[in-house]
């Protein structure tokens, strides 16, 4: 008997071995349901980012017939001499580096606020993601009221600090300022949810030991709570920075269509849509976006590698 046991015990380990070794099937069947989300992601977005690199190494690209003179860097030599491309890596630069680290600063700010058992808490959260759910021209259009020079919210205040009104719309050196102004308020919701979302998932139980241990609030907080947070921090500025690089429908809004009130608001994003849209010269818009896929992508390399070897906690 303690043979025929044995025996029996060894023979659903030798099938278990047996059904356990990867078949055909087990590929073929997980890729038959991402089969469709496979095709969408060839289609939509596999095969345009491609053709955007194709393109831009084509000179003297003819849409309508597809002909093309020569590959070539062309394309990448004229847009790095146009003036207007350098005004708008410089308006995108200054845009991305004064919008994210304040929007960032600002969220963290009211992200832990909203993670106190406050009164009123949650109208206060429903004030604050409101705008994620606005139409963007709506929004645009309310704060093209507010920076009215005649009966906007902002000259007013300013008046009552005894400070003359200010041209924000019409006056090209306040345009940059104004769409700064709007796209800190604008990159709130979203980063004051993730953020809050990373402070409730941090243990209380750190904050009550150091409490017990006798340290103050600001020492809980720079000391235990923002380290800890830290990754979810890492993960906003990603998102903001590759985000805030695509400055666009804020423009339109605000200024009517325009780039600024003199043509000197560019964004890189305004310059690719005008090149491509209203001049075609399809081979030097795709240029210009490679070059902008190309800087986002170095900063954020750059950024996860700090963040990864960046350990503080």
């Amino acid at each position: 008997m303690s043979l025929i046991t044995s025996l029996t015990k060894r023979f659903p380990r030798r099938e278990a071995a047996e059904t356990s070794r990867p078949s055909a099937r087990t590929f073929v069947e997980p890729l038959v349901y991402l089969l469709p989300f496979l095709i969408g992601l060839a289609i939509f977005t596999l095969f345009p980012i491609v053709n955007v690199f194709l393109l831009s190494f084509k000179e003297n690209y003819r849409m309508l017939s597809g002909e093309f003179s020569q590959y070539g860097i062309g394309n990448f030599a004229f847009i790095l001499k146009d003036p207007y491309f350098i005004n708008s890596l410089k308006n995108t630069a200054i845009y991305v580096f004064t919008v994210v680290p304040v929007s960032t600063v600002l969220s963290i700010f009211f992200a832990y606020l909203l993670n106190k058992k406050l009164r009123l808490n949650p109208l206060f959260q429903t004030a604050f993601f409101l705008p994620m759910v606005t139409s963007v021209i709506a929004v645009g259009l309310a704060w093209k009221w507010i920076f009215n020079f005649d009966y906007g919210v902002f000259n007013f205040f300013l008046s009552l600090l005894k400070i003359d009104p200010i041209n924000w719309l019409n006056n090209p050196a306040y345009n940059l300022w104004t769409i700064i102004i709007y796209g800190i308020w604008s990159y709130l919701p979203f980063t004051i949810i993730l953020l809050l979302s990373g402070l409730q998932n941090i243990d209380p139980l750190y904050a009550t030991a150091a409490r017990v241990d006798g340290a103050s609030k600001s020492k809980i907080f720079f000391r235990i709570t923002l380290p800890l947070l830290a990754p979810t921090v890492g993960l906003v500025l990603i998102v903001n920075i590759i985000s805030a690089s695509k400055v666009f429908n804020e423009l339109f809004p605000l200024f009517n269509g325009k780039p600024g009130a003199a043509y000197n608001l560019y964004t890189v994003v305004y310059y690719i849509y005008e090149v491509f849209y209203v001049k075609w010269r399809l081979g030097q818009a795709g240029a210009a976006a490679v070059i902008l896929f190309l800087i986002v992508l170095i900063f954020t390399m750059v950024q996860l590698y700090v963040q990864r070897n960046w350990k503080h906690y």
